[in-house]
This record gives C-alpha cells, structure tokens and sequence, in this order.
C-alpha cells in the first residue's frame, strides 16, 4: 500500500524545497510558475528505528522501509491573487489535489525580504486560514451540484436503488451548512457506509491534513511563540497535526556528508530529525500502520491501514498469500529483539499463531503460512 500526500500552500513558501528533501528529488525552487505548472512526484521512505534494530539483529542482504508518495502541487490561492475565493485554482489542480489521500500544507514563518510573500507579511495563522477557505469553497461546490442531482435522481429511484440515494442526501444535508459555517468535512462524523457513498467526490476538507511551519533559522531554539497560535487552531479541528522546520536549513543540512551534517546539527542543539518527524506524521495521519517480515535476505516493513487482520496484512506481501492463508506466526518486534530469534521465541513460547481475524498490531512481526494450492 502506498498512499500519496499532496504537499500544497501559497507561493513562496517552501513547498517544492519540502518536496526535494522528503523524496531527494532536484525539482526547480525559487519560481512561483502559476496554476498551469507541472506537479512534482516522488517518494518518501518512512524512518522506522524498529526497521534500523531489527536489520541489526538478523543483518539481512537488504532492508527495505515503508514508502509514501508525494506530489507537489504548484496552487495559486484567489486572496493570493486579490480575487474572491474559490475563484483561481484551475479545475486541472484541484482535479490533482483530489488524487491524494492528505494534505500537507507548508505555511511560511520565515523573515526573508529576498524572497516576496503572496499576501504582502508574513502571517502563518493568516495563511493557514487563507488556503483552508478555498478548499472549503471547492468543496462547497461539489455539494450544491450534488444536491441538486441527487434530488433529481431520487425522484425516479425505486427499491434498493433508493437507499443509497437518501443516505448521500443526508450526508449531503448535514455537509453543506457545515461548510457554509467554515467547518472541515473531517469534523463531522462519517460513518463507513456513508464514506463509502462519498469515496468518489474526493472532499478535501475530508482528508487528514498536517501543517509543516516553515520557520527562520533564528526561531528554532523558542518556537512556541509562532507555533502555539497555529497548534490552537489545529486542535479545533480533526485530522490535524502541526510540525515544524527551516527547510533552508534542512536543504543546507542534506549538502552535507552524514558525519558532518551529524555534526552540525548537534552544534546548533537540534536533536530531533525534522524531515523524519514529517514523514512519520503523514503516515500516522493516513491512518497506516507497519509490520515486519524478517530474515537474512530481507527484513521489510509492509504497510496496512489501522485494524487490518492477519489476512489483510498477508495480501500485503501477495495476493497469493491472501487467497491461500492457513494461518500466521506472530511476535511483537521488541519482543523478537529480547529473545534474539524466532527459534528462540518458539523454545520460549513467545511465537504466537493467530488466524485470518486477527487484528495486526503496529509493530507485529509476521511468518504467514499459506496453502499454494488455493
């Protein structure tokens, strides 16, 4: 499973130099290049320590991580522009931005009269709002056009055709006043048949959306003054997280050799990896989760979504594995690090068998057993 993130903002703001991080990617930057620009794609391995120590242990020929992809969407908000929202990202873009399963949004904090801003000042909290108002007329759109086809379509509906109909209509009833009042679709409760009717409009507002706070250099050791308004707003609604970056620091960093960037980033007090908290923060937000498989060819992470069963993770590695499996061989990761191998977790009793229902734990490592004949 590999789900895409659209990072998107205003011009300006970082977002094609986020891109290139995450996916090592050389995409233009500098040049704001309009609605009609082409969309950058690329992909992201997940950071996963437990990958890093399991490697350790069992020294396979490869590792391989979790991936997502990303796309790099050039936008060009109305207020940006000095029209009314909802006005000036071509159908074409949008039409991109529906492709992807969250959002990030790079939002600028950084002082640099070098490079211009869109709306003349710097104001995250302000920029935030600005582009989170042109989903929410993109996605006001869709519904009024709904609406009325659905009433339309209800009329000639009959018997188990109907059904379906008059859920969307009261999904829909319950959706428009909530966007006509600035509310996100993520904050309403969707349940999974109506996300099911849904699936094909693609409602931005629906998709879980992460923050990256673009930060000046100077602001990495106090940040709390620019975050804490943004993290406020961010906790009014579902489905958000907000991180922080200088991703011209970040992109002066990766210039490095490892050793030196190492050592640079322990002089300026920076601890954490800031491109690897993003990464991580998109895979929780897609609601994914990873377990193991392990041996000296290859230990791997592969990628389910949140309560998928022992069956489900199986058709993760194959199709084959899915329609055949008997049963699977399980042990948490940490678990198979203390014992120090799956010969030992079996002596130990540790190795536990569980069938097709059971719910795969972030972290499980899994043997599947399988019939090749089915």
């Amino acid at each position: 499973m590999n789900l895409a993130s659209a990072i998107t903002g205003l011009p300006y703001v970082g977002k094609t130099t986020l891109f290139n991080l995450l996916t090592g990617g050389h995409a233009t930057t500098g040049a704001f290049a309009g609605a009609e620009a082409e969309t950058n794609v690329g992909i992201a391995k997940v950071p996963d320590v437990r990958i890093d120590r399991l490697s350790a242990l069992f020294k396979p020929k490869k590792t391989t991580y979790a991936e997502i992809t990303y796309r790099d969407l050039g936008l060009a908000p109305a207020a940006a522009k000095g029209g009314a929202p909802g006005s000036t990202i071509s159908t074409q873009k949008l039409g991109d931005l529906r492709t992807a399963d969250a959002l990030v949004h790079v939002v600028r904090a950084f002082r640099d009269p070098t490079v211009p801003h869109a709306l003349g000042s710097v104001d995250p909290l302000r920029d935030l709002a600005t582009l989170d108002l042109e989903l929410l007329f993109a996605d006001l759109a869709i519904v009024e056009k709904r609406i009325e086809r659905v009433d339309a379509e209800l009329r000639s509906a009959k018997g188990p055709d109907r059904e379906p109909k008059e859920r969307e209509k009261a999904f829909l009833a319950r959706a428009k006043p909530a966007l006509d009042a600035e509310t996100p679709l993520r904050d309403l409760d969707v349940d999974a048949e109506e996300l099911r009717l849904i699936r094909g409009y693609r409602f931005l507002t629906l998709m879980p959306q992460l923050i990256v706070v673009n930060l000046d250099d100077a602001d990495l050791g106090s940040p709390d003054a620019i975050l804490a308004p943004i993290r406020a707003a961010a906790a009014k609604h579902r489905g958000s997280a907000v991180v922080s970056a200088s991703l011209k620091l970040e992109a002066e960093i990766a210039e490095l050799p490892a050793e030196e960037a190492e050592a640079f980033r322990s002089s300026l007090g920076l601890k954490e990896q800031p491109l690897d908290r993003i990464v991580q923060a998109t895979y929780e937000l897609l609601g994914l989760r990873s377990f193991f498989t392990t041996g000296p060819d290859e230990v791997r992470a592969w990628t389910i979504r949140a309560g998928a069963n022992a069956q489900e993770a199986a058709g993760a590695i194959h199709s084959d594995l899915e329609r055949g499996f008997i049963r699977a061989e399980t042990i948490a990761w940490d678990e198979l690090l203390r014992v120090g191998s799956e010969a030992a977790a079996k002596r130990e009793g540790v190795l536990r068998t569980e069938g097709k229902a059971y719910l795969v734990r972030d972290g499980d490592v899994i043997n599947v057993l399988f019939n090749v004949t089915k």
